[in-house]
């Protein structure tokens, strides 16, 4: 079927470890709409916010369309030649290991496949490591120390089949919303089934709790290590299972009591009630099946590894694992995480699950990519983990890196010193699909790369389940898939024999069938896709989702491991191994005395360069905050959604104070999302220090250690300009604070700095600023209040409120008038009248967005609750909130319940048992 012709197509979401199928509808080439693929086993037809708006966020506009050669817009030929003959250069004068890779969980295994055969193999430098080690590394460490392989034991069923679901470390409402919906359906046909929430933070994941243990930062090891001990002492362990199918018991034991394992000492150590920490001890201990589902709150620690240890610990102690509804589960961040694992994507892995210490896997890989002229060179021992790996690069050892799909001048810690280390690299490359990104200012060579609905090939999730991700539409201009770049640059090395591919089937079946070669079915290689290795492109194409190992005992894939209860190891038994829990790094002090965690919000992802080009995917949180309890808002003087500041390792962050009593007393939360192309200063990076786990090499981005303090403002103001209006460099000029919201068909600046604005000739301002005069305008200079306007030909081009975003009406009314201002529509004279309200006469504001999906504000929920509407079913039935995707329904919940708390008269209680 011909891209014109074709009307529905499936592929996979880009975004989280979820993994949903999508079903896009197509016409004329281009995709006008999505939503789940009912077919797909990871979703069910179900799709969060972030990817029900995947269409709104293609379009060539700010996509890098050709090759940049030091800063000069070059041919694929010149550009092409200048990477292999640098990387050439380089590592004839410095060796191999003066070249390195940065890899990306948005890459498809496909591209992550031929970058690590050639960085690895044929480069023969061992210094080639993706982002995910920042998210899923702890975890993968923690499954090969115990289980032998980094292999996911469960899959999504395993929530709907379980009695107890414990959620440690993980805001699952917000970060997979899908498994969040999944888990909600399975309580609701399931009364029985519980659901256990560990997180310092009150989030909107607790709203399906049954209990919720808000645990001291750091604390987990110790909660964790205390169950078992608890275990032991009341007899539930299961001895049958451990005795057949593991070892390491009693050395675990004797460490886990070394501390006092009491369970008042216990609570008091994770600061928790004790009465409802032994309830949890004996929930886990009583059932059989329960699952534990952990993300970054466990992994991102100094001894994260460890963590995630004593999760495993306590299921194999009591022989949860390996049945239905049953196992320790890690919850992957991106979508290709788990498929860059396969290939080899961290430093201290080959390709297929094979190691360096692993026996004879040197000698395998290299036999099985040598061709008849060429031999791999694969080094001997692993590279630099990705903390390590700029560090070098600061020290000038490495002097060559090609960073693809990834930012790490924002998402690595102390990310200030990160760029300053690449501005000094000799050799940066830089693949990307965008053209404004903060790592573009430090790149020499810049590739322009296909992006998602472009890009051929596959991805797998959480679950251990391969989909394709399909192409369906070509790269905008000159753009190409990441495979073919490298594999044009290892031609031009002289290593075309080993890189004659000419499509990512070709790449999949020889990666299938790496994973089988010399695998001799012990289950020690149990990453096993060979089954799959003799696909043609035409059953390539048509490839269902499918979960690994993929055999020819397994033709249909694996949906659970080690149920015979045979594990990966030499003796294929599991390793209980002794935790001693340890506490952040970054520690407390008179100055820092704020611990810091980080995280994502609800719609958007990592550094926004693909949410933020879906405007109502910014309206839920548009500016970045900082949360805080209001008895320390209330100590330092701190007023909700007034601007504050952090100072931390390597540099401040400055957002809107959102004062919560979800957070408890000394600690805070910022977004990790929010970079120097979307504010003033709010890197949650440059707060955090570069410590990392001596085993998995994660950084501890949970437990910063941060001052806060005001953000001394002296005026506020409200700045929205046509959306070809290029102000940004004149607008960031004497503001103390700033931040770029895009809209539908303009862009919104939050503005705030001195002197006070009774002093400021604002007037003056927007001549020297603007390029539209001012038309119209309405001051009180008495309270420093200002609302102007610049119209040109009829037609809006800017508008300006002076004062603080609450006095701001909701801005739907003057986005539209910018968009028929593109359309070159001229004002008629009412609007013209009402351009300086910015609303119809009389029109009320909606207030805050609460749904994304049906663009629903708090002020509408709140008239329809007082009106009647008192559940989230009469809810969605009169405005449609909560009806798509989910992801507000916490938030629904929680506004029907303040408005039962104040309401003059009682609002009944008719939410559904």
């Amino acid at each position: 079927m011909s891209r014109t012709s074709m009307q529905d197509a499936r592929t996979t979401c880009p975004y989280c470890g979820v993994g949903c199928g999508v079903r896009a509808e197509m016409q004329q080439g281009r995709i006008v709409g999505v939503e789940g693929d009912t077919e797909h086993p990871a979703n069910h037809g179900r799709l969060c916010v972030k990817g029900s708006a995947l269409h709104e966020t293609l379009g060539k506009q700010g996509r890098l369309t050709r090759p940049r050669l030091d800063g000069v817009e070059v041919d694929w030929a010149t550009a092409l030649d200048a990477v292999a003959g640098r990387l050439a250069e380089t590592q004839s004068e410095h060796g191999p290991e003066a070249l390195a890779g940065y890899l990306s969980g948005q890459l498809l295994t496909e591209d992550y496949y031929v970058a690590n055969k050639l960085f690895k193999g044929f480069l023969g430098t061992p210094h080639l490591d993706t982002n995910s080690r920042l998210c899923m590394a702890s975890a993968v460490a923690a499954y090969k120390r115990s289980l032998g392989a980094d292999a996911v034991p469960c899959n999504y069923e395993d929530l709907e089949d379980a009695e107890l679901v414990v959620l440690a470390g993980s805001n699952l409402a917000w970060n997979h919303p899908v498994l969040f919906q999944r888990l909600r359906v399975a309580k609701t046909r399931n009364p029985l089934l519980r659901v256990v929430v560990i997180d310092p933070r009150i989030t909107d994941t607790c709203e399906l709790a049954d209990l919720y243990l808000g645990v001291r930062p750091g604390s987990d090891a110790r909660l964790f290590t205390g169950l078992l001990a608890w275990m032991a002492e009341r007899g539930k362990l299961d001895r049958v299972y451990l005795e057949r199918h593991t070892r390491g018991l009693e050395e675990t034991l004797a460490e886990a009591r070394q501390d006092d394992a009491s369970v008042e000492a216990i609570a008091a150590d994770c600061d928790v009630d004790p009465e409802r920490l032994e309830t949890f001890f004996y929930w886990f201990a009583s059932q059989l099946h329960v699952v534990t589902l952990y993300s970054q709150g466990i992994n991102q620690s100094s001894s994260g590894t460890d963590k995630c240890q004593a999760i495993i610990n306590c299921h194999l102690a009591g022989g949860k694992i390996g049945l239905p509804g049953a196992g320790p589960f890690s919850i992957t961040g991106q979508p290709n995480a788990m498929g860059g694992r396969e290939v080899g994507g961290l430093a201290n892995q080959l390709a297929a699950h094979m190691d360096y210490h692993s026996p004879g896997a040197l000698e395998r890989v290299t036999r099985f990519w040598s061709t008849d002229s060429l031999v791999p060179r694969l080094p001997k021992g692993p590279g630099h983990k990705a903390v390590a790996l700029f560090e070098a690069i600061e020290r000038g050892e490495i002097r060559a890196v090609w960073i693809m799909a990834t930012n790490p001048t924002v998402s690595l810690p102390e990310a200030h010193r990160v760029r300053a280390a690449l501005a000094r690299c000799p050799l940066v490359i830089v693949s990307e699909c965008m053209a404004d990104t903060d790592l573009l200012e430090v790149a020499d060579i810049v590739l322009p790369a296909s992006g998602w609905s472009e890009k051929d090939g596959t991805v797998t999730n959480s679950e251990r389940r391969i989909s394709r991700q399909r192409g369906l539409m070509a790269p905008p201009g000159e753009a190409r898939h990441d495979w073919w770049i490298i594999s044009e640059v290892a031609r031009r090395l002289g290593f075309g024999e080993a890189f004659d591919y000419g499509h990512p089937a070709d790449i999949f079946v020889e990666h299938a069938r790496l994973s089988g070669f010399e695998n001799e079915g012990d289950g020690r290689r149990c990453f096993d896709i060979s089954a799959l290795a003799g696909l043609d492109r035409q059953g390539y194409d048509a490839l269902t989702p499918i979960q690994w190992p993929v055999t020819r005992q397994a033709p249909q894939g694996t949906p659970r491991l080690f149920e015979d209860g045979h594990f990966a190891t030499s003796d294929g038994r599991a390793r209980l191994v002794p935790v001693s829990p340890r506490g952040p790094v970054q520690a407390l002090g008179e100055h820092r005395r704020f611990r810091l965690n980080t995280g994502r919000v609800r719609d958007q992802w990592h550094t926004m360069t693909r949410t933020a080009r879906a405007p109502r995917l910014m309206n839920h949180r548009s500016e970045p905050f900082i949360e805080v309890h209001p008895e320390d808002a209330r100590e330092l003087g701190l007023a909700d959604q007034g601007l504050a500041r952090l100072e931390g390792e390597d540099g401040d962050y400055r957002g809107r104070v959102r004062i919560s009593p979800a957070q408890r007393r000394g600690e805070l939360f910022v977004p990790i999302h929010w970079s120097d192309r979307f504010s003033t200063s709010a890197l949650a990076g440059a707060l955090l220090a570069s410590h990392v786990d001596p085993l998995s090499g994660q950084p501890e981005s949970k437990h910063g250690a941060v001052a806060l303090a005001t953000l001394p403002s002296a005026w506020e103001a409200t700045l929205v300009v046509a959306a070809d209006l290029d102000v940004g460099a004149q607008v960031r000029r004497e503001t103390g604070y700033w931040a770029r919201i895009p809209m539908a068909h303009a862009e919104r600046w939050q503005l705030a700095g001195a002197p006070a604005a009774a002093e400021r000739d604002w007037l003056a301002w927007l001549a020297e600023t603007l390029p539209v005069a001012v038309s119209l305008w309405c001051d009180d200079p008495a309270d420093g209040r200002l609302r102007a306007a610049g119209i040109e030909v009829g037609r809006l081009r800017w508008w300006l409120m002076v004062g603080p975003p609450a006095e701001l009406p909701g801005l739907a009314w003057l986005d539209e008038r910018f968009a028929e201002a593109a359309e070159g529509i001229a004002l008629e004279a009412g609007q013209r009248r009402r351009i300086l309200a910015a609303c119809e006469d009389g029109a009320a504001d909606d207030g805050p967005l609460v749904c994304s999906c049906h663009q629903v504000g708090q002020g509408a929920i709140t008239s329809a609750i007082r009106e009647g509407d008192t559940s989230v079913e009469a809810l969605g039935a009169r405005l449609a909130c909560g009806t798509q995707c989910g992801s507000c329904i916490p938030e629904l919940k929680s506004l029907i319940e303040e408005e039962r708390a104040h309401a003059s008269h009682p609002i009944p209680d008719v939410e559904p048992a």
